[in-house]
């Protein structure tokens, strides 16, 4: 947290270097998923009014951990190890827990649906991406696609996809965005911004 005379500031980053952890002989993995890193900024100030973090609900579940996972680690077995995933679960969970947290986010916003100006989803992979559109009922052009730049990053995957739509003029100050987001254990979440940067 660094101080200045605006207010308080935090540093988020996502980051991930999968060419460590894929096992390229497994086709299953090894071309789904992408090195990248992210990072946005978050300030405290007195006069946000209703922007900044509308709400944030995140939720784990070890039960399934055995279906997206890495099978090593220097706490496990000293070694690097290597990301292991069963796909169709994967896609049946990320779909059913991602709309479910959705739902509990904008509920807890006072929000619905229609409120919403851009999804930056997760990049995991297409299919996701069209069941989250279809389940908000948006138009595809309110919804942030990087997957086919960058892979599947993961903890990246939102940083970068709102760079991106930030920097080519989509989403602009004002606008709300939900944000979601699945990842190996499992742990899913999601959040509800009303955007802004300085100009």
């Amino acid at each position: 947290m660094l101080q200045s005379g605006r207010g308080r500031r935090a540093l988020v980053v996502g980051a991930e270097s999968f060419s460590k952890l894929l096992d390229w002989e497994d086709r299953t993995t090894c071309v789904l998923f992408g090195d990248g890193a992210g990072a946005v900024v978050l300030e405290l100030a007195d006069d946000a009014g209703d922007w900044g973090i509308r709400s944030s609900v995140l939720h784990s579940d070890g039960a399934y951990r055995d279906i997206l996972y890495v099978d090593g680690g220097p706490s496990s077995n000293a070694s690097v190890g290597h990301v292991r995933m069963e796909g169709k679960e994967v896609f049946r969970h990320a779909v059913e827990k991602l709309a479910s947290v959705m739902d509990e986010a904008l509920s807890a916003a006072n929000m619905q649906a229609h409120d919403i100006d851009w999804l930056v989803p997760h990049q995991a992979n297409v299919r996701i991406i069209d069941a989250m559109q279809k389940k908000m009922d948006l138009p595809s052009d309110r919804v942030v696609r990087t997957v086919e730049q960058h892979a599947n990053t993961s903890a990246a995957s939102i940083p970068l996809a709102l760079s991106a739509a930030v920097d080519d003029g989509r989403i602009k100050n004002g606008d709300v965005l939900a944000m979601e987001a699945i990842g190996g254990g499992l742990v899913w979440g999601a959040a509800l911004v009303k955007f802004g940067r300085p100009s």
